[in-house]
């Protein structure tokens, strides 16, 4: 892909946020744009993976046991979203695996390429920081929400579920 669909699919994603123009342009000289095919597995559960991967089109599962009879999706993701920033952070191995639902794109950037901007872009670090602490807290208030309504539905059916 050209540099400029990079810099056009990062400059309208939520990691770009708080990003100009021209830090956004040295972010996407260091990020990639990858095509995913129906049903490839881009993140694998239980491996560990220096990459986080923005998703620019199409759509994704976050699936327990993906290819097993006992997988479990847990929820799907919409364009937009962030995919394997915990493990991007932290080096933890995946919780799960992310398939991709159809053909799609996600941009890819490695955690040394970010780590190469710390003495010379400290900026452009710390805003990609704030926009993935900021995906991190969406994570957190959806499940928080998801419990709530667990709770509820216990508690309504007397704790017959």
């Amino acid at each position: 892909m050209t540099d400029s669909n990079v810099y056009n699919a990062l400059r309208a994603s939520p990691l770009a946020k708080e990003l100009d123009d021209g830090q956004c342009r040295t972010l996407a000289a260091l990020m990639s744009l990858r095509s995913l095919a129906d049903g490839e597995v881009l993140v694998r559960e239980g491996a560990t993976d220096s990459h986080l991967y923005l998703l620019v089109a199409g759509s994704a599962a976050v699936t327990r046991g993906a290819g097993t009879p006992e997988a479990m999706t847990l929820f799907s993701l919409s364009p937009g979203e962030a995919i394997g920033e915990m493990s991007f952070l932290d080096g933890n191995v995946h919780y799960a695996s992310v398939v991709a639902q159809g053909p799609g794109r996600v941009l890819v950037l490695d955690r040394a390429q970010l780590e190469s901007l710390l003495d010379s872009q400290p900026h452009i670090v710390y805003r990609i920081m704030r926009a993935i602490v900021r995906r991190v807290h969406q994570a957190q208030h959806r499940l928080s929400a998801q419990a709530v309504e667990l709770q509820n539905y216990i508690y309504k059916q007397h704790g017959r579920y």
